[in-house]
């Protein structure tokens, strides 16, 4: 899903902008990793949790990535998923300011679509060789990372198409959330809601500093409020894809290559950051 995620068009549109692309994806990791790291120091979340659950996007990545590198999963998925109901909602409350949706309907859901047996044949072996290939090779997640490095090579250096059907989407997504929703215990639960204010904080925080940077931009370089606005938005992709495309001055592909840009930093660098966080933490 990630590798798919990825289209060749973010690149050109990357490189045109790129300083303003690679300041504002700085300044939003930073922000977001202050942010973790405070709430790590303040002994509201364990270890690294905060930080991983702070990472502005890459929800699902950053929740099957987080384990492997010593954090509380349960915890994280509550703070990332969290997040995007807030950001996505505080999107959906902007987007209003400016645009009419009442007569947008989002498409309906095909289920069952034809199977295009080349495309899905390359998806099941990508997950499958990729998957194998990040354990041979120790990668931490090793089959989040593996297919993710594998999938991304295959569909942009070769240009093999992926299918993702919904109803495998659907059963994916169910067993993530089993796999970690059933390892919640009474204790956990309890935790989460003492630091449930500090977390809301946290994440009202993140919002307001990336809607400043949205201001400015809009400000210096006489970009459209929304489009700088959700093109700052600290996650929420596919909710910022629906409001774009309903916008008629939103300048989509600007929007798409920065959320993109983004998305790809936080997977990247997440880790690292992470670790770097965890042990001025502990200092």
């Amino acid at each position: 899903l990630v590798a798919n995620s990825i289209a060749a068009d973010i690149f050109p549109a990357f490189y045109k902008e790129w300083p303003l692309f690679l300041g504002v994806v700085v300044a939003t990791v930073a922000a977001s990793s202050l942010l973790g790291w405070l709430i790590s120091r303040w002994r509201i979340l364990p270890g690294t949790t905060a930080v991983w659950g702070s990472s502005p996007g890459a929800a699902t990545a950053m929740v099957l990535m987080a384990g492997a590198f010593g954090a509380d999963q349960r915890l994280v998925a509550f703070m990332q998923y969290l997040r995007v109901i807030f950001v996505s909602m505080t999107a959906a409350l902007v987007a209003r300011m400016w645009v009419d949706t009442s007569g947008v309907e989002v498409p309906p859901i095909v289920w069952f679509p034809p199977i295009d047996a080349l495309a899905f044949a390359a998806t099941i072996g990508i997950a499958i060789v990729g998957g194998l290939a990040g354990k041979l090779v120790r990668l931490p997640s090793p089959f989040f990372l593996g297919t993710f490095i594998f999938g991304a090579v295959i569909h942009l250096g070769l240009g093999v198409p992926m299918q993702l059907p919904p109803w495998l989407l659907a059963i994916s997504y169910a067993m993530v959330g089993w796999s970690i929703g059933l390892n919640f215990t009474r204790p956990i639960l309890r935790h989460a809601a003492r630091a449930l204010p500090q977390i809301i904080g946290s994440i009202v925080a993140l919002i307001a500093f990336c809607g400043g940077m949205a201001f400015v931009i809009s400000r210096l370089l006489g970009i459209d409020p929304l489009t700088a606005y959700l093109a700052t938005s600290p996650g929420g992709m596919d909710s910022v894809a629906i409001i774009a495309a309903a916008a008629r001055n939103v300048d989509i592909s600007f929007v798409m290559a920065l959320q993109s840009a983004r998305f790809l930093v936080v997977l990247l660098i997440g880790p690292s950051v992470a670790r770097l966080v965890a042990r001025n933490v502990r200092s």
